[in-house]
């Protein structure tokens, strides 16, 4: 194989990394969008029933999302910017940050899988007492609010079933007014409703809020990992790319080098 023909080749192998380590940096964009989206998406479409879960896992899953979403804003304008003056010290920081947020967004994706295994039995052991014993009550008042939306959005009543407002301390104070349910139960809420507690009035859910809730969680903990596993995934091709466009720099430098 002449030199000349190896030159060609290696320069042929450094033009079509360049143009995959573009198309890469716009599939990073796009994922990177995606990353954020849902972080933002998991806190603000139901933001309330975070202060239902007794641990921080599901909030902390989707603040480090958007910790890696933003990340990739920025770290893919680093990479077309290496890529286009093709110097080894700046792909070689553009490698270092896809690491990084690889490993962040493998971390985000851990966490929801985790998080998602014992989500059914946290949900059991704290939901009913969180209820129970803290609606209606001074100083819980988000509480008291994403009780109430969680009733309506799911129309369910109760974490297990109507029935557990009984033992409620709300239910039993003289601040009920005489209501076996919060009026957040009632299907058309108007004043005093829950002073009845036929089906016909209040939501009658098998399973009651807890069924409700878990399902929303598990579907939200699913897309999180999925999400943060499969740009993770598609981090480390981009990674791959790098490292053989900073190798064949390098050995063009040194023939340069060589050259002189």
């Amino acid at each position: 194989m002449s030199m000349a023909y190896k030159d060609d080749e290696e320069d042929w192998l450094t033009v079509c990394l360049k143009y995959l380590l573009f198309l890469f940096n716009f599939l990073f964009w796009v994922g990177g969008a995606a990353v954020l989206g849902v972080g933002v998406w998991t806190l603000v479409e139901k933001s309330d029933y975070l202060s239902l879960l007794a641990s921080s896992t599901f909030a902390v899953s989707a603040y480090i999302l958007i910790l890696a979403g933003s990340l990739v804003v920025v770290t893919g304008f680093l990479g077309c910017c290496a890529v286009i003056r093709e110097q080894r010290s700046c792909l070689s920081t553009y490698f270092f940050f896809l690491l990084l947020i690889f490993l962040i967004e493998l971390v985000a994706g851990v966490l929801a899988y985790v998080y998602y295994q014992r989500l059914s039995e946290e949900l059991k052991e704290h939901l009913n007492q969180t209820m129970t014993e803290n609606y209606a009550q001074q100083g819980k008042e988000t509480i008291t609010s994403a009780v109430d939306r969680l009733q309506q959005d799911f129309k369910c009543c109760g974490s297990n079933n109507s029935q557990d407002w009984m033992l409620s301390m709300y239910i039993r104070s003289e601040q009920s007014g005489n209501r076996v349910v919060p009026d957040s139960c009632c299907k058309t809420i108007t004043p005093d409703c829950g002073r009845r507690d036929h089906p016909s009035n209040i939501y009658k859910v098998e399973g009651g809020c807890i069924t409700k809730l878990e399902q929303f969680l598990a579907d939200h903990l699913l897309v999180i990992g999925a999400v943060g596993i499969g740009v993770a995934c598609l981090q480390l091709a981009g990674a791959l790319l790098t490292a053989c466009f900073i190798y064949l720099l390098y050995k063009e430098e040194e023939e340069d080098f060589g050259a002189l």
